[in-house]
């Protein structure tokens, strides 16, 4: 029976030695990745591999869930998988060698092909999963060498010894101190637990080291900080009436600390300005790069433009307004020299991600799609696509507002589709016009009285004409507009409301400068978009 339960504890440590090789694995890993290629961490690789293989709706699941903190929740779901994985390959090690340095080796190669097949990998991008594997196979082995010794010890001297005269006479003929101390089990079990403390503490700090100077030893963000970039040719006019003074209304700029963030990228990439290459090419008349400092010479404007997400649900915030410093992307396509027959721009992040783009909307002479390189008064936040992305009015992100953008490659959607297509979403994805009501919050209990309710309305590249709500499925009564700046920003609307007791519900709905009213109908947000009008639940006291 103690044999059993020792057993069963050795299965224990055996996990511990496994979770220890995984870990010496990973830090050794971020160490070399330091050195080779900071692109080429496996946590980071695999994740980055799991966002592209996972299906649709798990990633709209993923979104609505933990919204700007879906990539934290992926991280930690996969640092205790990886947990559990080393546990596995720990015990296997322990109970049927090699299997668990096989299992080691496998998560290896797996590790290696999602960095190689990453884009803009380095040459030696393969090298720190390589030599993470044999860093971590290494501690295993040797851990559950020591630990086999301590449990072969255990058994032959029928449980626990903690004393060496009980394990081996040192006072018999011929016996050797040394080999009676090696042979007692207190002493197999201090070398296992030294080795255990050593490698694990290693691991911790070096991979924990790795990773803190591989996020801080980038300057970009200081690049960033002292980047001045020049005074527009023309800045947006903001007419009187544009934002009203609402508590609870959001604001008519949104803040860029709070200006939603949807893309595939694990880690915000790091790209100094001054070796940023735009490539322009495909069907065109000539092969043209762009540095920064060119995209700065052709002289920058002001532009006021909300961008909505496609994952955005009735009612919800994946939706912002900004003013952004930029181009437009007309005359960076003129540089080139379009074509004819080609209809897309398939536009390139330089974590490899893609976009398609209708070639007309970024060339239409009334249409405002730029290359941004400003945002709200300052240069691009580094997750907001620092230094230059893309922004098109009236299309979702996700086929326009490519950020930490690389190359625009002149094309067609016969030949071409982008990241997001075969997962599910459609190749043009014009923007679903919609109203939003900001306060009363859902949910939220007001007290009975003259009380407002405000919200937002957009109809990007064709403006709001009204907005109308309904209390109670009562009739549709106008609701009074804030000045617009333009038709690619969204504004802000209220009604006065004298509230009564009780349990209210309260919709709204909004109509074009086309005459269109907003889709009444509700629709997911694949393949193109969420539709429908919000009705909101509103408690009165």
């Amino acid at each position: 029976m103690v044999q059993r339960r020792s057993g069963k504890r050795f299965l224990v440590w055996a996990a511990l030695a496994g979770m220890i090789g995984g870990g010496v694995f990973l830090a050794t890993a971020e160490l070399f990745a330091l050195l080779f290629a900071r692109a080429a961490s496996p946590i980071l690789a695999v994740g980055g591999f799991v966002i592209d293989i996972v299906p649709q709706p798990f990633k709209e699941f993923a979104i609505a869930t933990f919204g700007e903190y879906d990539k934290i929740a992926l991280l930690a779901g996969l640092g205790l998988a990886v947990l559990i994985a080393s546990a596995i390959a720990g015990i296997l090690q322990f109970v049927r060698p090699p299997l668990g340095v096989i299992a080691l080796v496998i998560a290896g190669v797996l590790s290696t092909a999602a960095i190689v097949t990453r884009a803009a990998v380095a040459p030696l991008a393969f090298l720190p999963p390589v030599l993470g594997t044999v860093a971590g196979s290494f501690v295993l082995v040797l851990l559950c060498r020591r630990l086999r010794g301590w449990r072969e010890s255990v058994v032959g001297s029928g449980g626990e010894v903690e004393s060496a005269t009980e394990a081996a006479d040192p006072e018999a003929p011929g016996a050797d101190i040394t080999d009676a101390q090696s042979a007692r089990p207190g002493f197999d079990r201090r070398r296992f637990f030294v080795l255990a403390a050593l490698a694990g503490a290693s691991a911790l700090v070096v991979g924990i080291t790795a990773r803190t100077v591989s996020m801080a030893v980038s300057s970009v963000e200081a690049i960033r900080s002292a980047l001045k970039l020049p005074s527009p040719k023309t800045t947006v006019t903001v007419p009187q009436g544009a934002e009203l003074d609402i508590p609870g209304l959001s604001k008519l700029f949104t803040p860029n600390k709070d200006f939603y963030r949807v893309d595939t990228a694990l880690t915000v990439p790091s790209i100094d300005p001054d070796t940023w290459r735009l490539v322009i090419d495909g069907m065109v008349d000539q092969r043209v790069e762009m540095s920064f400092q060119d995209i700065l010479d052709m002289g920058l404007d002001e532009y006021a433009i909300t961008l909505t997400c496609v994952s955005n649900e009735v009612g919800g915030e994946l939706v912002g307004n900004a003013k952004w410093l930029g181009v437009p992307l007309r005359d960076v396509l003129k540089k080139a020299g379009v074509k004819s027959g080609a209809d897309m721009v398939l536009s390139r992040s330089v974590d490899g991600y893609t976009a398609s783009t209708p070639l007309a909307a970024l060339t239409d002479d009334d249409l405002d799609a730029i290359l941004a390189v400003g945002m709200n008064g300052e240069p691009l936040p580094l997750e907001h696509g620092f230094p230059v992305r893309m922004v098109v009015p009236g299309l979702y992100g996700y086929v326009s507002a490519t950020k930490w953008l690389t190359e625009l490659k002149v094309t067609t959607f016969a030949q071409d589709e982008a990241y997001w297509t075969p997962r599910g979403y459609s190749a043009e994805a014009p923007i679903k016009f919609a109203s939003r009501v900001d306060t009363p919050k859902l949910g939220a209990a007001v007290e009975a009285g003259k009380i407002p309710i405000a919200g937002v309305a957009w109809a990007q590249s064709v403006g709001i004409d009204r907005v109308e709500v309904s209390i109670d499925d009562g009739d549709w009564v106008p609701a009074t507009l804030s000045a617009p700046i333009n038709d690619d920003t969204w504004v802000q609307w209220f009604m006065e409301w004298d509230a009564t007791p009780g349990t209210h519900y309260v919709a709204v709905r909004a109509v074009n400068k086309n005459g269109d009213l907003q889709i009444e109908e509700r629709a997911p947000i694949a393949p193109d978009g969420s539709s429908g009008w919000q009705r909101s639940l509103i408690r009165v006291t």
